[in-house]
């Protein structure tokens, strides 16, 4: 959503067609690189940074990203947390992962259809999501200065000047979502940890399945409440030319398999900028709480025939309303790979 909570949640899908606009095939892409801004806080503010990182050690279940899932009377499936972002540190799958897609069943991430066509048909049907209808303007809920930020970043992702007004707040913070650097090398045909899992499961004749559609996601952006939507841009606003920094900040985490921290962080960076924790209260539910419900119910089929390779965000596997805590509930052994 904002920039600071797109690092845990890169909605891909839709960065897709902004990359498009806003960055060439011809241009040759750079390896995206940052500067670590938990690192940072940690100097600017230690009060800040040990918060953070005692409630990242108290969240459960952030100590891998693949995870092993077994019930009696079936064949073991596999669920892993992506980052959905093209960086090569957290892209590649392991030769493990590789081996476990090559023997599953069934294959399954957020969403079956990628592509830049069904993203596109998707938010055609859902103009009553994207933009205000009622009355309502984004100018009027931002300053000066802020609503040119917007208006710069609608024309860069090809839409009409005019419109600036009449976005959803949402919808702006993922054209905030991702930097120029990562659309170059998306364009340039850099893939995502998903699209790899997509790509190596079609090698073996798998059919990707999904355990969302775009349509729910999109309805669950708009869900969060419009004050809420407009306190995250916000912030997203404020740390809209740290992007490659807060990139790195959640590559980092994920890599360190401290994923815990991030919602934590998220809100040590709101509160800096003045904005409380409540404003993400719609976020956390129904953008993860919610969400991992659906997709839990949505796997249950998958992993009662076995051999299933499931493929998710990494927010959504942790703490007490992750997927690894949902899936114990409902009986399965869930153990630590990666």
């Amino acid at each position: 959503m904002t920039t600071h909570v797109r690092t845990f949640l890169f909605f891909c899908f839709a960065l897709l067609i902004a990359a498009s606009a806003t960055a060439r095939a011809d241009d040759v892409p750079v390896p995206c690189r940052g500067t670590d801004m938990l690192a940072e806080l940690q100097t600017r503010s230690p009060d800040a940074y040990k918060t953070v990182i005692e409630e990242s050690r108290q969240t459960s279940n952030t100590e891998a990203v693949l995870w092993k899932i077994e019930k009696s009377g079936v064949a073991p499936s596999y669920l892993l947390g992506t980052m959905h972002l093209s960086d090569p540190r957290i892209s590649r799958l392991s030769a493990r992962q590789q081996d476990f897609i090559a023997h599953s069943k069934s294959v399954a991430l957020e969403v079956a259809d990628l592509s830049e066509k069904a993203v596109g048909e998707a938010m055609a049907k859902a103009g009553h999501l994207l933009l205000y209808t009622d009355g309502h303007t984004l100018n009027a809920q931002l300053t000066d200065d802020e609503f040119k930020v917007v208006q710069r970043l609608v024309k860069e992702a090809g839409m009409p000047e005019e419109a600036s007004g009449l976005v959803k707040p949402w919808l702006v913070s993922m054209l905030l979502a991702t930097s120029d650097c990562e659309r170059k090398q998306v364009v340039a045909g850099a893939k995502v940890l998903d699209l790899q899992v997509a790509e190596e499961a079609k090698k073996h004749g798998l059919t990707v399945k999904g355990l969302e559609t775009i349509e729910q996601q999109l309805e669950s952006l708009a869900s969060i409440a419009d004050d809420q939507q407009v306190a995250m841009l916000k912030v997203g606003i404020k740390y809209a030319d740290r992007t490659d920094d807060l990139m790195e900040s959640i590559v980092q985490m994920y890599l360190r398999r401290e994923i815990g921290a991030a919602m934590p962080f998220q809100l040590a960076l709101a509160a800096e900028s003045g904005v409380p924790a409540s404003a993400f209260d719609d976020f956390k539910k129904g953008l993860l709480s919610d969400r991992n419900v659906r997709m839990r119910d949505a796997a249950e089929p998958l992993l009662q025939d076995g051999s299933a390779f499931i493929a998710v965000g990494a927010l959504h596997l942790v703490g007490p309303t992750g997927l690894v805590a949902l899936l114990r509930e409902r009986g399965y052994t869930v153990t630590a790979v990666e």
